[in-house]
């Protein structure tokens, strides 16, 4: 263990909250996607024949070697909360990108169901998916894809054109979407004067542009050096804080997907091999190959502040006056609590020693003994960056989201305990 770090902190939270919760969820709990024994064979002459071979326990192998057909997925099944960042991930060939496919019908599934919004996407006719793809679905590919005569701007509304809309609207949408992938300024250039991380945004904000609920985004990063990776994928995040979309997004990536996702569905052969979160994933591994896959990963880089943050049992607010906060935390028996503003905005944490000194002194206004030179981390901040920040202080670090938002608390004694079972494993 690298730090000497007992118990800083006791008394913050009554109860044994498990770190990873959170005052706003990854999720909002309703389950955007659904997807239910979906399997996809190709090259079958008799489909049904294989789905049977299938059902019956006969190999891929075999099933390849007898009717010539290629098994690509073979009864997978999982479910995407609204606003989740859901990552497929896997080898080459383990049919992530196929699965992703079969989402939107890119590719056709042998079988099973795929209910977006409790419809079923394999019962839609033509016209009715050409309209769903283009309303609900929006993709970020490797490749970028961009055309070569047109500008950013041109690009960005593509989609948008594709659907009908004005010029004047379309523009709009797409300068807001720009604007949100850092590219303001940029909307005159054409393709070929922008490096590879600019042409990943022009391509993500065309998919932004259209407004759809949903992105695919199939190895969106992979072409990427490892530099702009990583800052497409703080991109990525911070544009997730804002805009909660629902995101499938496949990856070969181990760390990748331990960062990004809020879960990750570990793919093999055409299969699910396990779904969990990024701690799930690390310190449970389903089976071998699961523990083999995630043997070399270093935890402390790919785990961050949210795999350990936990929603604080109580806060106060700037406008309730230093008697009314010192009596709720009484009431909670903590003896700090985190202060926020109207809009849940973080201002500060108020000590309860020194909100009766305060009283005694005549106060009456929180913010007046409230401490406000507070360290503060996000929700990506990698735990080796946490460390750094646990060495120096002795009260509980504020995450903080989009807009200074609490999103949860950090409470240096609970965490210490599962630094050095993580370090153990290594």
């Amino acid at each position: 263990m690298r730090i000497s770090i007992q118990e800083l902190f006791v008394g913050f939270s009554k109860k044994d909250e498990r770190p990873g919760e959170t005052i706003d969820s990854a999720g909002s709990g309703e389950d955007k996607i659904v997807v239910r024994g979906l399997t996809k064979v190709f090259n079958a002459h008799n489909p049904e024949k294989v789905l049977q071979m299938l059902r019956s326990g006969v190999s891929k192998g075999d099933i390849l070697e007898t009717t010539g057909a290629t098994v690509g997925l073979y009864d997978i099944n999982f479910s995407v909360k609204q606003g989740e960042l859901f990552v497929l991930m896997g080898l080459s060939g383990s049919g992530k990108s196929t699965l992703e496919r079969c989402i939107n019908r890119l590719i056709e599934p042998t079988s099973g169901q795929i209910l977006i919004d409790g419809i079923d996407v394999l019962k839609m006719r033509r016209e009715e998916l050409r309209e769903f793809r283009k309303q609900k679905i929006g993709m970020v590919f490797q490749s970028f894809a961009l055309l070569p005569h047109r500008t950013v701007l041109e690009n960005v509304s593509f989609g948008l054109e594709v659907q009908g809309e004005g010029r004047m609207e379309r523009f709009a949408a797409s300068q807001k979407a720009i604007e949100l992938v850092g590219l303001k300024g940029y909307e005159s250039m054409y393709p070929a004067q922008l490096s590879g991380g600019m042409k990943q945004r022009v391509g993500l904000a065309r998919a932004l542009a259209t407004d759809a609920d949903i992105l695919l985004m199939d190895e969106a990063f992979s072409a990427l050096d490892p530099l702009i990776r990583k800052d497409m994928q703080n991109e990525l995040l911070e544009l997730q804080e804002r805009m909660r979309k629902t995101i499938i997004f496949v990856t070969h990536d181990l760390e990748e997907a331990l960062r990004l996702g809020d879960r990750i569905a570990l793919m093999n052969d055409g299969k699910i091999i396990q779904i969990g979160t990024a701690e799930e994933i690390l310190t449970n591994p389903a089976d071998d190959f699961v523990m083999r896959f995630v043997e070399g990963v270093d935890r402390d880089k790919v785990l961050s502040c949210q795999n350990v943050m936990m929603k604080p049992e109580q806060t106060v607010t700037i406008g309730q006056g230093l008697r009314t906060a010192l009596m709720i935390m009484k009431d909670a028996g903590l003896s700090t609590v985190p202060v926020l503003d109207k809009e849940k905005k973080f201002m500060g944490l108020l000590n309860a020693d020194d909100a009766l000194k305060g009283i005694k002194e005549g106060k009456t206004k929180i913010m007046e003994v409230a401490s406000t030179d507070i360290s503060t981390v996000e929700p990506n901040t990698s735990l080796d960056e946490l460390i750094s920040i646990l060495i120096v202080t002795n009260y509980p670090i504020p995450v903080l989201g989009e807009g200074g938002r609490l999103k949860g608390m950090i409470v240096p004694g609970n965490v210490v305990p599962f630094l050095s079972s993580h370090r153990g494993d290594n």
